[in-house]
């Protein structure tokens, strides 16, 4: 049997919830003509009849009735009395700003950067906004539809479109301007754009998007291959990166071993091509009879270095001719993959040695 309610209100603070429909369970809400309509501060009440929206309520005490709710008479006929129930729903809608939602790029964005590097960058963002609704019969009607309860989590991912749609085009407008190091100093100005950018999409939901932050801006840490994997670089600007890659990781490898071993290797042998690259890149490995590997190429410029080794080197000395740190010379020692001979604790190393070690 369906209730009869003479007092209809959502005493909840609604703190994640932006829509409440009363009664909230499959029951009919069956409303008497003089029931009370109470809608809290920070609420608005929008009042359904046989899924037509009759009217929106503001906070305080409202009186259902033909006079302000004059559509009613359509429903109720002239035959009874005011005090006949008749079936009715109303939705609770949070009027409150949520605020701190989060937001940030799941894949780098794309922006040019003239003057500097590739000409090209990738960026990273993330930050917080906030929303609000202003329209709670165009939501409801739209978004909500029958749904007894509505979430923001429900339209978050939603809205995050939206702004990351917005904050991409804007990038790309700005970034035609200015380099990647200005675009990371105008994150007030970018938020503000944002903003500008997503109201009319959030108008169209019925909310209003108050308030846009970019937290932080930087590039992606894998620039490098992303980009080569958009088709953004050619073979030989990503072999140059890729030697710098490895001389880097070699030289902060800290456990020494096969690691390292491979490790300097690959950094001579890719050296090697960093150097042809910069000579004239691959017009002149077309000119050389038979193509090497990293690893041969090491060898081979380890070898045409070896006329001007002295028979016996210092860890130091050797470091030179590897083109890495003593550190890393020490480590190669202590992990048995370089012989030398250890004289009181100083270590020598022998040119024959030192060969041996480059062939691998």
């Amino acid at each position: 049997m369906a209730r009869i309610f003479d007092v209809i209100e959502y005493r909840n603070e609604m703190v994640d919830e932006i829509v409440h429909r009363f009664p909230d369970d499959s029951s009919i809400g069956d409303y008497r003509l003089g029931s009370n309509i109470i809608v809290r501060d920070g609420q608005a009440a929008v009042f359904f009849r046989d899924g037509l929206a009759l009217d929106v309520f503001g906070p305080g005490r409202h009186i259902i009735t033909t006079a302000n709710i004059p559509k009613l008479i359509d429903f109720i006929g002239k035959a009874f009395n005011d005090r006949t129930p008749f079936p009715a729903e109303v939705y609770f809608v949070s009027m409150k700003e949520f605020a701190n939602k989060k937001w940030g790029t799941p894949q780098p964005i794309i922006v040019r950067n003239p003057g500097m590097g590739l000409g090209v960058a990738l960026l990273q963002g993330f930050g917080t906004y906030s929303f609000q609704v202003v329209d709670p019969q165009l939501f409801v009607t739209n978004i909500v539809g029958k749904q007894a309860k509505f979430h923001t989590s429900e339209i978050e991912e939603r809205l995050r479109t939206i702004l990351l749609s917005k904050f991409q085009d804007l990038l790309g407008e700005t970034g035609a301007k200015k380099s990647v190091v200005e675009l990371i100093g105008l994150t007030e100005e970018l938020g503000a754009g944002v903003r500008a950018k997503a109201q009319d999409d959030f108008a169209a939901l019925g909310l209003t998007l108050k308030s846009f932050y970019i937290g932080n801006l930087k590039p992606s840490e894998k620039s490098a291959q992303e980009l080569r994997d958009m088709g953004m670089l050619d073979m030989n600007v990503y072999t140059q990166l890729q030697a710098a890659d490895a001389m880097r990781d070699a030289a902060q490898n800290p456990s020494g071993g096969a690691g390292l071993t491979a490790g300097i290797g690959a950094g001579i042998g890719i050296g090697n091509l960093m150097n042809q690259a910069l000579a004239g890149g691959m017009a002149n490995q077309a000119q050389q009879p038979t193509a090497q590997s990293p690893v041969a190429a090491g060898a081979a410029a380890g070898a045409a270095a070896g006329s001007a080794m002295p028979e016996v080197m210092t860890p130091s000395e050797a470091a030179t001719v590897l083109r890495v740190s003593e550190e890393d010379v020490i480590a190669a020692i202590q992990a048995g993959d370089l012989k030398a001979k250890k004289i009181g604790n100083a270590y020598r190393i022998s040119k024959a040695a030192l060969e041996e070690f480059l062939k691998g």
